[in-house]
């Protein structure tokens, strides 16, 4: 009996939404554009995925053909296979030169003694590779050796199904699984096998669909599910751009979904966003930078509702400013919860973009667009 009534009570506040008489009518539509776009994207993400599967295809018959005709990779071919192979073991691949000659594979340079081991053991491996002769110069810090500054750590080969982005095959192929496997838990989702497959299923499915891991798109670890960017050019001097946006209170001017902004003390703010569905989200903020006339940053206490990070970095640009935006948040459900919010009309991205135009008209003609959520509420510009 819960379930029905729980079931009941959802189709009740969903046709309440949808059918309000003053805001129903843009809902609906909202939700038939997302329905639509959804459709498209679903149209590429399997093509895509067919694409990617026919040329796997075709690498692992050549690989086979490869094989069973024996033929010997030309020198040049495995020195190419060789380095294909390092960019996954070693921060600095341009530090080392490789070459090849009748399947005897030679490396010079420098490398840093940690990827040494596993680099010599994935070369080895390589496919037409006899023999590795190493004439690497092996150091236990890049401190004073220019070839090894910077770089990014290379974490080595793992599975397809273990890295964090998975390629459109085989989305395309989980995707169906997943679709398979929550399809069965529904049909038999009295029995606990079922309601194993249903969640089984849909985490197959969210992990495709986002194609983040699911420790990220729920938002743990420390990991934001949505991060949005965007820069804007504005014709009003550096100055006037700061003050504007260094005082939170002016955000509703712009902003269509913050709602209010109270300044606190030790620069603290109260911020007040127009959720999916007619919610009101509420959380404390604390400015974390302030760099006048260059960079702003703020972030959302600990154990706030919602995680949220910004970021505004400014430069001068003849007589104007150019704005570089950023923004990540984790909702409640991590991505999951910003997909519902995407459906209902809540589209973080979008929502940047409009904002940031508004942004640009209130500082370069002084007034608020009417689209913004202070002149929705009758206030006029301080």
């Amino acid at each position: 009996m819960a379930p029905l009534l729980f079931i009941g009570a959802a189709l009740g506040g969903a046709a309440m939404y949808f059918f309000d008489p003053e805001k129903g009518r843009r809902r609906r539509a909202l939700v038939r554009d997302q329905a639509v776009k959804a459709s498209h994207d679903m149209r590429d993400f399997v093509d895509k995925g067919k694409r990617d599967l026919k040329n796997r295809g075709t690498v692992a018959t050549a690989r086979v053909r490869s094989l069973l005709t024996r033929r010997k990779a030309t020198d040049d071919v495995l020195a190419e296979r060789v380095r294909a192979k390092m960019g996954h073991y070693v921060a600095h691949p341009g530090a080392i030169e490789v070459s090849a000659s009748g399947g005897q594979v030679t490396l010079a340079g420098s490398i840093l003694s940690h990827e040494h081991g596993d680099l010599i053991r994935a070369i080895a491996e390589v496919h037409g590779v006899r023999d590795v002769i190493d004439q690497l110069a092996v150091y236990e810090t890049a401190r004073g050796i220019s070839e090894l500054q910077g770089g990014r750590e290379r974490p080595g080969e793992s599975g397809e199904m273990l890295q964090d982005n998975w390629a459109p095959g085989t989305r395309l192929v989980t995707g169906a699984a997943g679709t398979g496997i929550t399809l069965y838990g529904l049909m038999r989702s009295r029995h606990l096998a079922g309601f194993i497959a249903l969640a089984t299923g849909v985490a197959i499915l969210t992990r495709t669909i986002t194609n983040k891991p699911l420790r990220r798109a729920a938002g743990l670890e420390g990991y934001r599910a949505v991060d949005v960017q965007k820069t804007i050019d504005i014709e009003a001097p550096v100055e006037q751009v700061f003050l504007f946006l260094a005082n939170y209170e002016n955000f509703p001017h712009f902003m269509r979904n913050v709602l209010g902004v109270e300044t606190l003390v030790d620069g603290r703010s109260h911020w007040k966003v127009a959720g999916p569905a007619g919610t009101v989200v509420e959380w404390d903020a604390i400015t974390t930078r302030l760099d006048f006339n260059e960079r702003l940053e703020w972030s959302t206490v600990e154990g706030s509702t919602v995680e949220h990070v910004g970021r505004i970095r400014m430069e001068p640009l003849g007589n104007g400013t150019r704005v570089h935006v950023q923004m990540s948040y984790t909702p409640p459900a991590g991505v999951v919860g910003h997909a519902v919010a995407k459906l209902l009309g809540s589209d973080p991205k979008t929502q940047l973009d409009q904002d940031l135009m508004r942004l640009k008209s209130t500082l370069e003609t002084g007034k608020v667009p009417r689209d913004a959520a202070a002149a929705r509420q009758g206030e006029t510009t301080s």
